[in-house]
């Protein structure tokens, strides 16, 4: 259960903030900031250990809350939505 509660935090901080320093605006509400945030962490955390072979990095992935997973999991969730934007975008 309170591994479970670790994604919801990490995912909540991780989205909030990367929907902060991404420029533009992206909609929905906290649902959809906590989706984005724990996606943002498996697809960061997972990059991150690959190309760098960090330990933050594979924190990010299993969903540990200190400042090297938020990291890696903002930068995952900045990426996914850029992404969205380039499949949005193109589908319009």
């Amino acid at each position: 259960m309170g591994n479970i509660i670790a994604w919801l935090v990490l995912g909540l901080i991780a989205g909030a903030l990367a929907k902060f320093f991404y420029p533009g605006t992206q909609g929905g509400g906290i649902l959809s900031t906590i989706v984005l945030g724990i996606l943002g962490a498996v697809v960061g955390g997972y990059l991150g250990q690959v190309l760098l072979g960090s330990g933050s990095a594979a924190a990010a992935s299993v969903g540990a809350l200190s400042f090297g997973s938020i990291l890696f999991a903002v930068l995952g969730a900045m990426l996914l939505i850029f992404l969205w934007g380039l499949l949005t975008r193109s589908a319009a």
